[in-house]
């Protein structure tokens, strides 16, 4: 199993929306974690499993006093909270001030990230919304510990043309001029794609047009999948507004992401585990968000 960071060079293409639409429908059981410094936002638009809010206080910010004293990755469960369809998180921080308190953490928290896979008890993958990525922000510390960087992006050209140089500058960052062909999406070999929020009627040709592009400018990164601009799923995915959010185009399309995902890297990933006491293995799968369903899951009416 395996760590997958998910974010953005600049503006607000959706990082929160897609990650936890892409947790929402992982294969395997999975943990999401708000990890962007400047804070996260399901405590603000998500319920909790019980009915009422998220606690602010248990998740990355009552994790930073754990990791100071040395951090085993089945302690990290020790901070999670289910959402009310049952998808775990470990809620992020309330505002970026609070980052100082986690100031030499970030590789900590990476390596716990990453082997979380190997866990006896409780193994799952980690995808972690990193929010923005441009400047020097302590969260692309986990990068190293990453199988897959997932850079988001809107198709306008100049948000094409930032992907294209945040991708070529992690690229030389993360793999130092080597191929990563080799052994791709691996831990400590990240692969660099861009996942592009796009018409799901021009999600095809642009991606192959974004494609060659990355290709020819010899990024190291390349496309792997789109996810549908779709607000009405992002809202129902909130919890703001009513429907069948299992047939939203935002979840149909974040499933196909998963599984294009899963199908080419997941042997890759694989580890034998066990369920646990309070931690149900992910051989059944998990119930995603309010509408959703995770791997053998069933799916429900959103809210």
């Amino acid at each position: 199993m395996a760590l997958i960071a998910l974010a953005a060079d600049k503006g607000s293409p959706g990082v929160t929306t897609a990650a936890v639409a892409l947790a929402a429908v992982w294969p395997r059981r999975v943990l999401l974690a708000e990890t962007d410094p400047a804070g996260g936002d399901l405590v603000y638009r998500s319920a909790a499993a019980h009915g009422g809010p998220l606690n602010p206080n248990t998740g990355m910010l009552s994790i930073a006093a754990t990791a100071r004293r040395g951090l085993v990755p089945d302690q990290l469960w020790d901070h999670v909270q289910p959402l009310s369809g049952g998808l775990e998180v470990l809620v992020g921080l309330g505002i970026s001030e609070q980052a100082a308190g986690l100031a030499g953490l970030w590789p900590t928290l990476g390596r716990a990230f990453a082997s979380l896979a190997d866990s006896p008890n409780a193994p799952a993958d980690v995808i972690a919304d990193c929010g923005r990525v441009s400047g020097d922000t302590p969260a692309a510390e986990l990068f190293p510990h990453a199988a897959l960087v997932l850079l988001l992006s809107r198709t306008e050209p100049e948000a094409i043309a930032r992907v294209r140089d945040r991708a070529a500058a992690l690229s030389n960052k993360l793999h130092g001029g080597t191929n990563p062909s080799v052994r791709p999406g691996v831990p400590g070999v990240p692969l660099i794609g861009v996942v592009l929020v796009a018409d799901t009627n021009n999600a095809a040709k642009l991606s192959g047009q974004v494609n060659d592009m990355l290709v020819h400018a010899q990024t190291g990164a390349r496309v792997v999948g789109t996810i549908a601009d779709d607000p009405a799923g992002a809202e129902q995915l909130a919890g703001r507004r009513r429907g069948r959010l299992e047939k939203s185009l935002l979840i149909r399309s974040a499933r196909k992401v998963a599984s294009d995902l899963y199908q080419q890297f997941g042997a890759a990933w694989s580890v034998p585990h066990t369920g646990h006491a309070g931690h149900p293995g992910p051989t059944t799968g998990h119930p995603g968000p309010a509408g959703t369903a995770g791997p053998g899951g069933h799916a429900g009416a959103g809210r």
